[in-house]
């Protein structure tokens, strides 16, 4: 499977990142199955926006998780990530809470929205993809294949 990773650089060698602000799958290098989404995630950098390419092989010794929509397992699981819980998968896959969504997320955490109006509010966001390596032994999984400059 190819995946893509957006930047502001060339990443031959993907490494996990345990820095910054808690992700919707906590810590990790986070790649995509779509492409136009890795190039959204790299002009969103101030410069150099660049497009890694992979190439993804499963390893069934690995602890993963996978979340084939947004569902109430998702959203929880995401809440706790975004808390600075963590878990012990080695990769997490599923949709991507992008800055709309997040927005909404924040309010529910916050008691703003109930969880019923969370799903009101996200039922018709367009479809997004995101599988974040949580391990050294997960990152083993991914083969570099080339990067292109946007």
């Amino acid at each position: 499977m190819k995946l893509y990773h957006g930047s502001h650089m060339c990443v031959e060698r993907p490494e996990i990142l345990t820095n910054g602000h808690y992700k919707d799958f906590g810590y990790g290098f986070y790649c995509t199955s779509l492409e136009r989404q890795a190039r959204r995630w790299a002009l969103a950098k101030k410069k150099n926006h660049v497009v890694n390419i992979y190439d993804y092989t499963e390893n069934n010794d690995l602890e993963i998780i996978q979340f084939s929509e947004m569902t109430e397992k998702w959203l929880d699981f995401i809440v706790d990530c975004r808390r600075g819980i963590e878990h012990s998968f080695d990769i997490v896959e599923g949709p991507m809470a992008d800055d709309t969504i997040w927005d909404y997320i924040e309010d529910f955490m916050n008691g703003n929205i109930s969880r019923e109006a969370f799903w009101v509010l996200v039922k018709f966001k367009y479809p997004t993809h995101q599988i974040v390596f949580c391990t050294k032994k997960a990152l083993q999984t991914l083969t570099y294949e080339r990067s292109y400059l946007l």
